[in-house]
């Protein structure tokens, strides 16, 4: 399996794994897939919808799905560390290949960063996976509700399996990072990509260009680390657009609503940073100039 490595800013990465199917010639697909697949099917169907409370609930879900961290969609995509997986884990039977853009992200900080993906999220994952699930009973009254099916409940099952599926994901990557199980490897595709998408404005302009050279891609990489101002500054290094482009080149068409989720959540948490930092910084010029003026009276 291929995990991915993506830094969105300077200081915040999304892992993917590439979703690998599993299931054996002529087996049924496990009760949670064939649950999954069902529940995606008729979202499809009900994002058809012209009007009605299919259409309101799918516009309403999205702009929910929008919201929920990337960091938890990522370790989502990784399988879960049940019993069996573990096991063909350190059997060899399952293999971990993460590539990831080494100019823009050093050799030596990826494991630093794999472990942390993998562990920093797990008891909030944990506590809100059971909270999720001790407020399912109390949705159960909504069931008389005839005409629309009961919103409450299928929402908390859907975030008590996702946080579930955080969970588990993280610990199967911890396990993995724990026991050196994981490949790195510096890819050069990656470089280009990243390096094409600093490099222009847009997705046809990216598309349409040569890809980048080496000399190129470090200077880019060079300008990225100078606006870092030693490392005080959070600086994007996705672009929204840019998702569909690197899905496109790594034939993981998934891919691309997860790079645009995590690039949208980042570029809101810099602004509100910033916007946070101005907002200080006036009131602490106001302050200082209102004690000047009481200086002033005094002499």
């Amino acid at each position: 399996m291929r995990l991915f490595l993506l830094p969105v800013s300077t200081r915040r990465t999304l892992i993917y794994c590439e979703r690998v199917q599993e299931a054996v010639q002529g087996a049924p697909q496990p009760i949670s897939e064939r649950i999954i697949n069902k529940a995606s099917q008729t979202w499809a169907q009900w994002e058809k919808a012209e009007r009605g409370w299919q259409k309101k609930l799918t516009v309403y879900g999205n702009q929910i799905f929008m919201r929920i961290p990337y960091e938890e969609w990522g370790l989502k995509s990784i399988p879960p560390a049940t019993k069996r997986k573990l096991q063909d884990v350190d059997e060899g039977k399952i293999r971990f290949e993460c590539l990831y853009p080494g100019a823009f992200m050093k050799q030596h900080k990826v494991s630093e960063i794999l472990q942390r993906l993998a562990t920093e999220r797990q008891a909030f994952h944990k506590k809100k996976m059971w909270t999720s699930l001790a407020w399912i009973p109390a949705t159960l009254p909504f069931a008389v509700v005839p005409i629309v099916p009961n919103i409450p409940f299928f929402y908390l099952c859907f975030r008590a399996y996702s946080h579930f599926r955080a969970l588990y994901g993280g610990r199967l990557l911890e396990h993995l990072v724990r026991k050196g199980l994981v490949t790195t490897t510096d890819s050069q595709q990656m470089d280009e990509l990243y390096a094409a998408g600093l490099l222009h404005p847009s997705r046809e302009g990216s598309r349409g260009a040569p890809r980048p050279s080496e000399d190129v891609i470090q200077t880019v990489a060079g300008i990225v680390e100078a606006q870092t101002n030693g490392g005080k500054e959070d600086v994007m290094m996705l672009q929204r657009w840019n998702g569909k482009l690197i899905a496109e080149d790594f034939h993981l068409p998934e891919m691309e609503i997860e790079i645009e989720r995590a690039v949208e959540q980042v570029e809101q948490a810099i602004k509100q940073k910033d916007e946070l930092a101005e907002e200080k910084k006036e009131v602490m010029e106001a302050k200082v100039h209102e004690t000047e003026k009481v200086d002033d009276s005094k002499r």
